[in-house]
């Protein structure tokens, strides 16, 4: 299917699938579903076990009844006639990974693999489903074990080695075969869509596998993975428990917000309850702070310098950078993520399994010794964070790196970090990266979806507001790669309510890196008031 036809596609059932018409006549779907059904002994694949072949009409709701129940709803909308193939792929005498192929009726001669997210060991059926409505051969897998826990990963470094990089590589040399045996002929484009720790995978495939992709989207990346693990868990050594006198309320964290963006707000041109640009605010909670009588609309003196210190880089015990601060904008949702009162607990998977195969290891006692240990273990090169991606450039492979500024769960000023530390290792400046390594922030979003802007771009199944590829991040990669048109903006959209049927509400051009938006004149919720400087 050409891209333009891909484009002409609309989107139908309020927003929650995308729908395609089905090629060819019932025969042809006839013989479809037969392939289908007969393909499972034809997939001669080393160390790989088939479970079943499956023909998914389009319009089901797809029951998934062996999914784990940490992995979220066991069902899901399949929107294209589709071939589902499971499989088990053995990865050493220890391990190996459950996949799955979705392959559709409609498919376009291109191949896709989504990622996961967090510890998680959670098949991505949202973006499987949505990437095959779009005509790709899609792959996902379990990331090497099943569930959202890290108690996988103790004393069995193998299953480490799957979720760090393993999982990912072995689902697209698999599908890729898989897909052309099914289909008789190989893939013309390979393509990868992932958020959180799937962004992270999509940049190790860049760094330790340029080969896998032709295209790469890549949104907050769990990159400087042990360093960011580090960071989330130290907001508890900063809070305290929910009972200690420098513990923040979480009812306090709107007031906060507020503040901030009355600091802040106006610093990108317009009042309208977005930064655009969250690295130039420097917040100073000391307006909070109780006078004679103290409130739950206050913050007491010990209550302030907790906030104060949240929004302070991590450092080493010799002063080098961990990571970066949590970018003000974020702490709405950050309050019931991070500043709880109670220690992060993907910080105590990973410390205590992968790190020190320790399960009795405590959280609360996180300090700059675990740090350095984190950074210097670093299992199976988790880390993400080679600055060298010349491969990808040589090879002619597109990467678009994106991620939220109201994220409250991976710091937006970290992306920034590795965009700089990729031109600084590379030597090269923004117009050079701009062939083939884009950065977007997407104000007002939060982690991987949701948030008070313009968040919509396509990023997954229910954020593609539209197929065009000036909107929508997956379709602008292919145009990209195959048309060599490289995406200037990504045009964002909100919907009053967050309901499409309501109609939309902000609609705004964000910039790419080091680019950033600065209001000009006329309404703040329309794109052409705003311009990237």
């Amino acid at each position: 299917m050409k891209l333009l036809q891909l484009l002409s596609l609309t989107l139908v059932n309020s927003w929650t699938s995308v729908a395609l018409p089905d090629h060819g006549n019932s025969g042809a779907i006839d013989d479809f579903q037969a392939n289908c059904a007969s393909i499972a002994p034809k997939i001669n694949i080393e160390n790989a076990t088939v479970y079943f072949s499956q023909f998914v009409a389009a319009g089901t709701n797809l029951s998934i009844p062996d999914r784990n129940v940490t992995c979220g709803s066991p069902y899901q909308v399949v929107s294209t006639h589709t071939c589902r193939i499971a499989l088990y792929v053995s990865t050493s005498d220890r391990s190996g990974i459950n996949m799955e192929a979705w392959l559709p009726a409609n498919w376009t001669g291109r191949f896709l693999s989504t990622g996961n997210g967090g510890l998680a060991g959670c098949i991505g059926y949202g973006d499987m489903a949505y990437a095959a409505g779009l005509g790709f051969a899609a792959v996902g897998a379990n990331n090497g074990h099943n569930g959202t826990s890290g108690g996988a990963f103790y004393n069995n470094p193998e299953v480490v080695a799957d979720f760090a990089y393993r999982s990912i590589h072995t689902g697209v040399v698999v599908g890729k075969e898989i897909s052309k045996t099914f289909y008789g002929e190989t893939h013309k484009k390979s393509y990868y869509l992932g958020c959180s720790t799937g962004g992270r995978q999509g940049f190790k495939s860049a760094q330790d596998f340029p080969e896998d992709f032709d295209g790469i989207v890549a949104g907050a990346p769990a990159f400087s993975f042990n360093n960011l693990t580090s960071w989330s868990g130290h907001f508890f050594s900063i809070t305290e428990t929910n009972t200690s006198a420098t513990f923040v309320p979480t009812n306090m964290w709107p007031i906060i917000h507020q503040d901030i963006l009355k600091q802040c707000d106006a610093l990108d041109g317009s009042v309208d309850g977005i930064l655009e640009d969250p690295m130039l605010c420097n917040y100073s909670s000391t307006a909070l702070i109780c006078g004679p009588t103290q409130n739950s609309s206050c913050l007491t003196p010990l209550q302030s310098e907790t906030v104060q210190k949240i929004f302070v880089p991590l450092y080493a015990a010799d002063g080098s950078l961990v990571y970066p601060r949590m970018q003000p904008g974020s702490e709405i949702v950050a309050s019931f993520l991070l500043y709880t009162g109670t220690p992060f607990p993907y910080t105590a998977d990973w410390f205590r399994y992968a790190l020190y195969n320790d399960p009795s290891w405590d959280p609360a006692t996180l300090n700059t010794t675990d740090y350095a240990n984190a950074a210097r273990i670093n299992p199976s090169n988790i880390e993400t964070w080679k600055g060298d991606l010349s491969d990808v450039r040589d090879r002619g492979a597109k990467i678009l790196h994106w991620h939220g500024l109201m994220d409250g769960i991976i710091s937006s000023d970290n992306s920034p970090r590795y965009y700089e530390h990729v031109s600084q290792t590379m030597g090269l400046t923004p117009s050079q990266l701009d062939d083939f390594y884009r950065f977007f922030r997407i104000s007002g979003a939060g982690h991987c979806s949701g948030g008070d802007g313009a968040f919509n771009i396509g990023q997954n199944l229910n954020s593609a507001a539209s197929l065009n590829p000036e909107e929508n991040v997956l379709t602008a990669v292919v145009r990209w790669v195959e048309e060599g048109v490289a995406p200037e903006t990504i045009t964002g959209t909100k919907f009053v309510n967050d309901t499409q049927s309501l109609g939309v509400d902000i609609k705004r051009n964000h910039c790419r890196y080091p680019k950033k938006n600065v209001h000009r004149s006329g309404d703040a919720k329309k794109p052409e008031s705003w311009e990237c400087v």
